[in-house]
């Protein structure tokens, strides 16, 4: 039988596949916006996650601008560490993205959690790399991850979103795109603020005051604060960010579940080249694990306990705060007593002051934690750790 034109019509919107936009989804920074991005892939032609803190800006003290006042206003859903790595965010999402679901990283159950440190001086290796990291990269099981004191582990309710947010339903932000959003025009800040002596763009939140004391000169003082709450850059363990593909894919299917399958399939493809990537990378650095080098800022402790590295110290705490003199001392002593192999600059900040403690006797490194310079995406990720990988080989392997 011969259809007509008109009944063909009518067919036709059932044959064709579905055109419906993916969700929308902001993120805090790179790293977090290439998983995310990974979990999309294929979903649609603008389905690229929206960043917040542009490339080489801290994430510990930022102001936003508006376009990115926007990203979060059009989110479907907020993706993003948590407050312990970026609490200046935490009112914006509240503000902005009241409907939108939200997954913070940092407070997810299944997130290996690490102390922070305080000290000048790092125990020597401290958490003895029990992850199976120095075997090879092992991620077979998380049963002994060290979480968070305070995580509910008896449900993972409303598909891990923070308390306090009702995502029964994730009402379309029919807001225009071209929003004017005065009250954040001051915040318009360009990159790279050349006028801080220490470290651009870094406006630390107040969150971070209760640090500032920590930076002084009284060791005593600070080994009875060995510890400066939970270390929040979990990012750098690709175990974790295994671990967070899964909760991604069930966040973007509860709001997208005919994508469910193709989520879902995405993440365990993501799982399986982090898996491929922690075997090079553990069998690259095994023959490094007892050279001695110091940071920057104490970023790499997930990144030094999944490979069986371990630095012997930080020129400034985890909120990258200012050294005081008193501890650039102690860590140009400690450089001179190990024989320190490399110090490990960073590009997101002014790190002209490694040059003023150590001169011209440790060579220089230079490691990115956030990708710097990278293409955004899904494959900005894995390069981040393999750069990390090979900025440490490279300064960390003996001459001859």
């Amino acid at each position: 039988m011969r259809l007509s034109a008109a009944a063909l019509a009518a067919l036709l919107p059932l044959a064709l596949p579905a055109t419906a936009e993916s969700p929308r989804v902001a993120t805090d920074i790179a790293p977090v916006q290439s998983l995310v991005a990974r979990v999309l892939d294929g979903v649609g032609a603008d389905s690229m996650p929206a960043v917040i803190v542009r490339p080489g800006a801290s994430p510990h003290g930022y102001a936003m601008r508006p376009s990115e006042a926007r990203a979060l206003e059009q989110a479907d859903l907020v993706v993003w560490m948590g407050p312990g790595l970026t609490p200046w965010l935490g009112d914006p999402i509240e503000t902005l993205a009241p409907e939108a679901a939200h997954l913070s990283l940092l407070t997810a159950p299944e997130t290996l959690i690490l102390p922070g440190r305080i000290d000048p001086r790092f125990a020597a290796h401290d958490h003895d790399h029990d992850h199976g990291a120095a075997e090879g990269g092992g991620h077979d099981d998380h049963d002994d991850h060290d979480h968070e004191a305070g995580h509910d582990h008896d449900d993972h309710k409303d598909h891990n979103h923070e308390a306090g947010h009702d995502h029964d339903d994730h009402k379309d932000h029919d807001h225009e795109a071209g929003h004017d959003h005065d009250d954040h025009k001051d915040h318009d800040h360009e990159a790279g603020h050349d006028d801080h002596d220490y470290h651009k763009d870094h406006d630390h939140a107040a969150d971070h005051d209760d640090h500032a004391g920590h930076d002084h000169a009284d060791a005593a003082d600070a080994h009875d604060h060995a510890h400066a709450g939970p270390d929040p850059h979990a990012w750098l363990d690709p175990q974790n960010a295994a671990l967070w593909l899964d909760l991604i894919a069930r966040e973007l299917s509860a709001l997208d579940p005919e994508n469910a399958d193709l989520y879902a399939a995405n993440a365990a493809a993501g799982q399986a080249e982090l898996s491929a990537l922690s075997e090079d990378i553990a069998a690259r650095l095994a023959p490094l694990a007892d050279r001695s080098f110091l940071v920057f800022h104490d970023a790499y402790q997930y990144f030094e306990n999944r490979f069986g590295l371990g630095a012997a110290g930080a020129l400034s705490i985890g909120d990258a705060s200012e050294p005081s003199p008193a501890r650039l001392v102690e860590l140009r002593a400690l450089a001179q007593e190990q024989g320190a192999d490399c110090v490990f600059a960073e590009p997101q900040f002014n790190t002209a002051v490694i040059a003023s403690v150590f001169g011209d006797s440790v060579p220089v490194g230079e490691l990115d934690p956030i990708g710097v310079g990278l293409e955004p995406g899904a494959g900005l990720y894995p390069a981040m750790l393999r750069n990390m990988a090979g900025a440490m080989a490279e300064c960390l392997t003996p001459e001859g």
